[in-house]
């Protein structure tokens, strides 16, 4: 049987930041994906935002993570070169109750710990985006773009460098302990069983399923998986706006907003829809319900000017209907397997909080932060 030191399943943003910390810290590593590629799934079809963590319930793990992860972030793009811009978003009331609810935001966000807001009237807001309809607005100068496939190559480089290793088409099968190690059964065309002292389960959509195949972990500690489809559209013409456009936030979700990626180009979403398996078709016709939802802060959007982009899921761990969830993230304090450390529910701000969970699960493995 062949032997590591660390073992990371899934190479997402969230395993390639995990490997990269491990590595850097002198652990041997070996990333299995099952995929060809890394960040195929989630990490590659999402809006590419840098959040501020406006609105993550206070003390909780994404508050946490997201507030520590955005300078980190940021940081990383300019010391390795990494396309990104802060360039702001507008969180943007249409109606006078909605004008009403911007202030609770502004203060929830301030009671995290975000920096960069400021109340602007529909006059001032106006000014900073002239198409702009709203009664007024709250401007977060600290949320900006990325190019996330960029960023994920520039941590492969650097696991590489540290000597971390890379497993592609090799799908985690199972694991069992044994000796004070864990037995890994890895498939593929190589299949083989690989034996290691530290286990990472950063499976992302899949995570709760690589947790139930790992023998000796209760059920009772593995969330069950659910997928929220987020389907996103473009515009055949170019939005007139400069920033990141979100109305106020609605029961279940943060409505359809405008995100622009490092081209300039523009993306509505999401409309979300709950779904049983991968599927990642996006239907033209569910364009009609963003019309109202776009027009109701640009009203100048043209009839059939929409068009599908892409779609993406995120790795929910609650039902439809529960309003957040938080990361969850396990290590044996919690489940009591030595050696194993669970990722559930690493949905957005995952991208933004990836450095920061990375040193968070390297801290609990034994490696210092």
């Amino acid at each position: 049987m062949e032997k590591t030191d660390c073992i990371v399943v899934g190479a997402g943003v969230i395993g390639l930041a995990v490997a990269r910390q491990l590595a850097q810290a002198g652990r041997e590593v070996i990333v299995v994906e099952a995929a060809s590629a890394i960040g195929t799934m989630t990490s590659s079809r999402n809006s590419e935002v840098i959040h501020a963590g406006i609105y993550y319930a206070r003390d909780s793990l994404m508050a946490r993570m997201c507030l520590e992860g955005r300078p980190a972030l940021y940081r990383y793009c300019r010391e390795h070169g990494v396309p990104h811009r802060a360039i702001g978003k507008l969180i943007v009331a249409t109606t006078a109750p909605e004008a009403e609810r911007v202030e609770g935001i502004r203060a929830r966000a301030g009671a995290n710990g975000v920096e960069g807001l400021r109340l602007l009237s529909a006059t001032e807001a106006r000014r900073l985006e002239p198409a702009l309809d709203c009664r007024a607005a709250l401007f977060s100068s600290a949320t900006g773009i990325l190019d996330s496939h960029a960023f994920m190559l520039a941590l492969q480089g650097d696991a590489e460098a540290d000597g971390a290793a890379f497993a592609f088409q090799a799908p985690f099968l199972g694991a069992t302990a044994r000796h004070g190690r864990l037995a890994c059964a890895i498939g593929g065309t190589a299949a083989m069983t690989l034996s290691c002292r530290l286990l990472v389960n950063a499976a992302g959509l899949h995570a709760p399923e690589v947790a139930r195949n790992i023998a000796g972990l209760a059920p009772e500690h593995i969330p069950p998986a659910f997928f929220a489809k987020g389907n996103y559209f473009s515009c055949r013409v170019r939005p007139p706006f400069s920033h990141l456009i979100y109305p106020v936030p609605e029961p279940g979700g943060l409505g359809v907003h405008l995100t622009l990626d490092m081209a300039g180009e523009a993306r509505f979403g999401p409309d979300v829809e709950w779904i049983d398996r991968e599927d990642y078709a996006v239907d033209p016709a569910r364009a009609a319900r963003f019309y109202p939802a776009i027009r109701r802060y640009w009203p100048d959007l043209p009839e059939h000017a929409l068009v599908p982009a892409y779609s993406g899921i995120r790795p929910k761990i609650v039902p439809p209907g529960v309003a957040t969830q938080d990361f969850v993230i396990q290590g044996p304090d919690q489940h009591g397997l030595d050696g194993v450390i669970n990722l559930f529910g690493i949905e957005s701000p995952g991208l933004t909080s990836s450095l920061a969970i990375a040193r968070y699960v390297a801290a609990i493995s034994g490696v210092p932060r």
